[in-house]
């Protein structure tokens, strides 16, 4: 069973920034999603091992994704942040594929997820 454990998430200013980090050994494809009261979870952003990225298009331009293979680490750098970004984010990762997915049944293993809340 593989554990994905995140950290960072909290309270940030509109325009302000936070940096997300999930622990996760030895895996292939990363990506974080977020989740919003009431609404479908939503790809965020995904890295391969050799560090070929994704985002999504509300992200695009304010989010940077990264890993750390030394340290078994991916981080989400989160910029400009908006209202709209306040969601749970969870970290996610792909055993299967070696192309980037975007969907959740892309992913076989979840973290437990991490508030963001962004005040206007």
């Amino acid at each position: 069973q593989v554990q994905l454990v995140e950290s960072g998430g909290g309270l940030a200013q509109t325009g302000g920034s936070l940096r997300l980090s999930c622990a996760a050994p030895g895996l292939y494809i990363m990506a974080w999603f977020r989740q919003a009261p009431g609404k479908e979870r939503e790809f965020v952003a995904a890295v391969t091992r050799t560090g070929d990225t994704a985002y999504g298009d509300s992200v695009w331009g304010r989010f940077i994704i990264s890993r750390d293979n030394a340290k078994n680490t991916v981080y989400l750098q989160m910029n400009s942040l908006k209202p709209e970004d306040t969601a749970v984010y969870y970290c996610a990762a792909d055993l299967r594929h070696l192309g980037i997915g975007r969907l959740e049944s892309d992913y076989d293993y979840w973290g437990q997820g991490t508030q963001v809340t962004v005040s206007s």
